[in-house]
């Protein structure tokens, strides 16, 4: 018999729309193969519908701050019911770039330079930090957000006015810009599901090449890479999987510039909707959209 699904969805991050999407897109696959699903928001009503619905495992299916930080799986594991994805410890690393960062630097995995930036530096000071750091132009971002929210490529030009909008966060990251190739690699478990290089047509893959269908990013499998530098790239994706603890699917962002491959980031949460690169690298390796699903709830089961 199957086991009854509780999707979490919704959440109250800037990723919500998105993380609803993926909620629905699981949830539609999940019944049109027999399973009891039912869909919850993390709020209230959490504990009265796992309570109620009784589910055998939960599809974790939130995005950004508070679904895939590690602060919902940790309400999650009051529950003792198995949950999509990766724990608490991995989940909130993954999510905290500079730490994620350290930690890639420390095992050798090559990223691209960055420090930190807590409001109150003089901007001018500033501007000559990047200089003799980094050198201009650079990205700026938000230290725990994901889908390219807020993520800014900045010049000397324009960097005081895009940091002053960022004041919503106390602390932001100036990393060393990296051109180049885009390239996407998919782990599953203790697999090496391969990888998608994207072509948007903008600056770069931002929140609008994600997600707006209209953006007509090219997504580009199987990659145009020698077989030594896909199974490279295959290689430090998987390692970084494993030195953060992650479980489960995860997407590893790169940039391949000059012949190397630069980390940016490792996610946890991969989105599951029409426009998600997991799913699509998935399907090219002959696993149908169902298939991932019913992995991804089977690799739950076997965390406890």
């Amino acid at each position: 018999m199957k086991k009854k699904v509780l999707i979490l969805s919704g959440g109250i991050s800037k990723e919500r729309l998105i993380s609803l999407d993926t909620g629905l897109q699981v949830a539609k696959e999940l019944k049109k193969n027999g399973y009891q699903v039912k869909i919850s928001e993390p709020d209230n009503n959490l504990k009265k519908n796992i309570q109620n619905f009784k589910p055998g495992v939960i599809f974790n299916a939130l995005h950004g701050q508070f679904g895939e930080d590690g602060y919902i799986q940790t309400i999650i594991e009051k529950f003792n019911i198995p949950y999509t994805h990766s724990g608490v410890i991995s989940s909130s690393i993954a999510m905290d770039k500079e730490i994620s960062k350290k930690i890639f630097i420390n095992n050798k995995i090559n990223t691209p330079k960055f420090f930190t930036y807590e409001f109150g530096l003089k901007k001018l000071d500033l501007i000559k930090k990047i200089d003799q750091k980094l050198k201009f132009p650079v990205v700026v971002k938000p230290l725990n957000e994901g889908s390219s929210v807020n993520v800014f490529i900045c010049n000397k030009k324009n960097i005081i006015r895009i940091i002053n909008s960022l004041k919503i966060y106390k602390k932001i990251m100036i990393e060393e810009f990296i051109g180049g190739r885009e390239i996407q690699v998919a782990i599953m478990g203790n697999k090496k599901l391969g990888a998608i290089e994207l072509v948007p047509k903008r600056k770069f893959y931002d929140y609008k090449a994600k997600y707006n269908s209209n953006a007509k990013t090219q997504h580009l499998i199987p990659v145009k890479l020698s077989k030594k530098e896909l199974q490279n790239v295959l290689n430090i994706a998987f390692k970084a999987h494993k030195v953060i603890g992650c479980k489960g699917v995860t997407r590893s962002d790169f940039k391949y510039y000059n012949k190397k491959f630069y980390l940016l980031e490792i996610n946890t949460q991969p989105g599951m909707t029409k426009l998600s690169l997991v799913p699509e690298i998935a399907f090219h390796k002959g696993i149908s959209f169902i298939k991932l699903i019913e992995w991804i709830l089977k690799d739950a089961s076997k965390k406890r």
